[in-house]
């Protein structure tokens, strides 16, 4: 690689953080972090119903060779499917969804299962990400610059099966073929070649936190075990459906994850400690916003994680005045594509998002309520 990153632990002692966090009083923040069963039956709960409906459907009109409605229910399948791939796991890692840890950890396990995500290797990114959001010598998730490319090949694998892509720059945004492969490595020990930057990323954070890394191997054989399980199933019985209902899913049609997913800092400031400038956040209808579990309130979510996803509209209304103007999904895209041009021609440029004036008073310090991250940190990051 052409660069040579210290090691995490030596980063940590001294790569300090003053972020700036808009002013929200503390019993206001403090009500927006409760958290509610009936509200995450609502999200983790009735996406996996919507999952398994339209699974249902998928099955269906497979069983009667119906194909035309084969094809267009298991367009909608992995369209909702999709969104399980990191999406829902991230919230459910955070442990900001339930009240009870019990349902968010089986949630996510299952949503994990499901898609070939592995959330011990993200628990730990994920840390790193949210303390050091941007800053690239501590947090690699998303390496700067990303392309959001719209080209053929990319659209042609969006709208129907992702199975080429390689995750290079962003965590898991990779391809069916690419998860089946790193996962075949982690399960034997390997992470692959630190010439791609992801990969160097997860060789890092192994080398950080080796007992996260262990659990990382056994959960890449339990994926292997389940969905070769299904592969065999599906052989066995000439149920070749489900392999497409389950094992591909979150890998069909996943347009919606890369649309909205890429907005978060595509483009945007490193290295500043100011959560407006190195995130966006956009607005979005709110089916699109159930889908993506509210995280188009990104901003929100970095400024302070311990809110959960279906409260971050609320925290929106509350600290307005002192946040960017949020972008529309199409005005995000054409902002990425603007300064995804310019970067072509000046590799360091970065997007110097406007914000309003703050005041020295307004800056929170981190204290325990508005530095939470919820309950992603492995016990030896905590």
């Amino acid at each position: 690689m052409d660069i040579q990153y210290k090691p995490l632990s030596e980063v940590k002692k001294k790569l300090k953080v003053n972020w700036y966090r808009c002013p929200i009083e503390k019993e206001v923040l403090k009500s927006l972090t409760l958290k509610t069963d009936y509200q995450g039956w609502f999200q983790a709960g009735g996406h996996f119903l919507i999952f398994i409906i339209t699974g249902a459907f998928t099955y269906y009109f497979w069983y009667m060779e119906v194909w035309y409605a084969f094809l267009f229910s298991l367009f909608i399948h992995g369209t909702v499917s999709s969104f399980l791939f990191g999406v829902a796991p991230h919230e459910l890692g955070h442990g900001t969804v339930f009240r009870s840890k019990s349902l968010n950890k089986s949630f996510l396990y299952i949503f994990s299962l499901i898609t070939w995500w592995d959330p011990y290797d993200y628990a730990v990114s994920h840390t790193y990400h949210h303390r050091y959001t941007q800053y690239d010598e501590a947090d690699r998730e998303n390496l700067f610059p990303i392309e959001p490319s719209l080209s053929f090949f990319v659209l042609l694998q969006l709208f129907t099966f992702n199975i080429f892509s390689k995750p290079e720059r962003i965590f898991g945004k990779g391809g069916l073929l690419s998860a089946i492969h790193f996962t075949i490595l982690s399960a034997n020990g390997k992470t692959g070649s630190i010439d791609i930057p992801i990969q160097e990323w997860l060789n890092s954070l192994h080398q950080n936190q080796p007992s996260e890394h262990k659990k990382s191997i056994v959960w890449s054989r339990l994926l292997l075990t389940f969905h070769g399980g299904i592969l065999v199933f599906s052989l066995l019985s000439g149920q070749w459906v489900f392999p497409l209902i389950i094992s591909t899913a979150s890998f069909t049609a996943n347009w919606g994850t890369y649309f909205l997913g890429l907005t978060q800092h595509c483009g945007l400031m490193g290295s500043v400690p100011d959560f407006r400038k190195n995130t966006r956040t956009i607005l979005l209808n709110p089916v699109f916003s159930y889908f993506y579990w509210h995280m188009n309130w990104h901003i929100e979510h970095h400024m302070y994680a311990g809110v959960p996803c279906y409260n971050l509209k609320k925290l929106n209304l509350i600290l307005a005045e002192h946040m960017p103007k949020p972008r529309t999904l199409i005005g995000a895209w054409k902002e990425m594509l603007k300064i995804s041009k310019r970067q072509k021609e000046e590799i360091n440029y970065q997007f110097d998002t406007e914000v309003p004036e703050s005041k020295k008073n307004e800056i929170i310090t981190d204290d325990m309520l508005s530095s939470s991250i919820g309950d992603l940190a492995p016990s030896t990051l905590a």
